[in-house]
């Protein structure tokens, strides 16, 4: 059952979401050869709780982090560590907060220093996969015909959906 929202509602959704894409965008100045994983943990913690929100993972289930941190060929919702980031890698950072009971989340890979041309091409590739999904994003279609998309144009660039 799909429980509609109201205009309130939605509205603190999006203040949960704002604050994500802040979080987001503050680590990525942070994201450098030699930081861990834990630091930037740290620093999305604190940024989320200076905004008024609460950190979506930390405590949920028993998760002991504020992000999901994934380097390069680790899939999704790893665990921050004392691992440090090295030139070449990339690292996928999953942020979630919470405002007055509504939840935001979203995730972004990023690169960390330079990177391989290959590299480079998986993320645009990436990249332009989500757009051929968020086309498909429309009232009446399905979430099947949203992930048909990007995984249509990942393995026509010779990449994998996992």
């Amino acid at each position: 059952m799909i429980v509609l929202k109201s205009p309130q509602e939605i509205e603190k959704i999006g203040q949960a979401c704002r604050i994500v894409a802040m979080t987001l965008i503050h680590l990525k100045d942070w994201v450098k050869p030699g930081i861990t994983t834990q630091e930037l943990d740290r620093l999305a913690e604190e940024f989320i709780l200076k905004q008024g929100a609460r950190p979506a993972f930390k405590g949920y289930r028993n998760f002991p982090c504020t992000l999901c941190t994934s380097v390069n060929e680790e899939v999704v919702h790893g665990i921050p560590s004392k691992r440090r980031l090295k030139e070449g890698d990339i690292i996928g950072i999953d942020a979630g907060a919470v405002v007055e009971g509504y939840f935001g989340d979203a995730a972004i890979t990023f690169p960390v220093g330079r990177i391989t041309p290959e590299v480079q091409r998986l993320l645009e590739v990436t990249e332009q996969a989500l757009y051929q999904g968020i086309t498909q994003a429309y009232p009446g279609n399905r979430l099947s015909d949203i992930s048909h998309a990007i995984q249509t144009h990942a393995e026509g660039a010779g990449f994998s959906v996992v």
